[in-house]
């Protein structure tokens, strides 16, 4: 609650669902999941893949899910014309549940701890479990791998550059 409020200012108190969102501790939600509108939404039943979740707003975007324009402004110089596009919108994540793998249906979860030690997501409709998603494997940003000039040559790391130690003599 403390960096929330230190972000915000001194003189901003945080939205009641932002305030929700930071007490939340787990997530049964997660990016590459498939899921369906539930509850009294407009896109009611309609499944798609989780693209992103929004953990300090306690919101996901679904893909194909919630759909709204956006306007994209045009440049009159390069002759390129203002236009009108459809995109995905967040919506709160209590409005979404996990698609059951057996049933296709919406379902809660439980977790549940196997003998291997492996934590999983259980479905509580069917019983199967509800495995993590690929796309977790890999990361949203590749990490830079490239070498610079300050970066030490593989064949002086090994070398020895001070030799005025000494070891200390046991009593």
């Amino acid at each position: 609650m403390q960096k929330l409020a230190q972000s915000l200012g001194k003189m901003h108190k945080p939205k009641p669902q932002i305030r929700e969102a930071e007490k939340k501790g787990q997530w049964n939600i997660l990016r590459g999941d498939k899921v369906q509108v539930i509850g009294n939404h407009p896109e009611r039943g309609k499944q798609g893949i989780v693209k992103v979740v929004l953990r300090e707003k306690d919101r996901v975007i679904v893909e194909g899910v919630n759909l709204g324009s956006r306007q994209i402004k045009g440049d009159k110089d390069r002759g390129i014309p203002g236009r009108s596009i459809q995109m995905e919108r967040s919506m709160h994540s209590s409005n979404v549940n996990l698609v059951d793998p057996v049933t296709g249906k919406p379902t809660r979860t439980r977790k549940k701890i196997l003998e291997t030690g492996e934590k999983v997501r259980v479905s509580i409709k069917s019983g199967a479990i509800i495995p993590r998603p690929d796309i977790l494997t890999m990361r949203k940003r590749p990490v830079a791998s490239g070498t610079t000039t300050s970066c030490t040559p593989e064949d002086d790391v090994w070398e020895i550059t001070y030799d005025g130690f000494v070891a200390p003599t046991a009593p």
